[in-house]
């Protein structure tokens, strides 16, 4: 028999992360319907805290995306990007990822996944900031990185073949 957990918690992010850093980051989730200074700072704490934690980077581009600051949305996408590839001994840079796809499977574990959430995060960025060629590119890169569509990437394609279109 299958045993459902029920949790307090705001949102899940992932099970491994340590206890202080989820605090944090289930208190910033909170604080955001609230009180928008103090849920960023949760969020930074938690990343000061343990900044090879993916889900840190995780927070802080959502949220700066949800409250369109997008420069600072790019800016932990990118940060969650290089942590990710440190983290698993891969190139970082998405264009030298394409050259490569043979060497790379990004389905092999959590850190490469991560890496194509933030790699589908940074295309709608540049949809956002009306950088439309630049989020076509990392598409086309995430077509072929991801041809099993794991990181929801073609939700993104959708939007920008609608923008295309108008």
């Amino acid at each position: 028999m299958n045993q459902v957990a029920f949790t307090d918690e705001a949102v899940v992010f992932d099970i491994n992360i340590p206890d202080s850093v989820n605090s944090l980051l289930q208190a910033g989730v909170v604080a955001t319907r609230q009180n928008k200074l103090k849920a960023e700072l949760l969020f930074r704490q938690a990343y000061q805290l343990d900044r090879h934690c993916l889900q840190t980077y995780y927070a802080l581009y959502k949220f700066h995306f949800h409250h369109k600051q997008f420069l600072e949305a790019e800016y932990f996408v990118l940060a969650g990007m290089e942590e990710a590839a440190t983290q698993d001994g891969f190139p970082s840079d998405y264009h030298q990822l394409f050259r490569e796809n043979a060497q790379w499977n990004m389905y092999e574990n959590k850190a490469r996944l991560f890496y194509l959430y933030c790699l589908k995060a940074l295309a709608f960025i540049k949809l956002r900031r009306e950088q439309i060629i630049q989020a076509q590119i990392i598409l086309a890169i995430i077509k072929k990185l991801d041809p099993e569509d794991k990181s929801g990437a073609s939700v993104v394609i959708t939007i920008a073949s609608a923008i295309e279109e108008d």
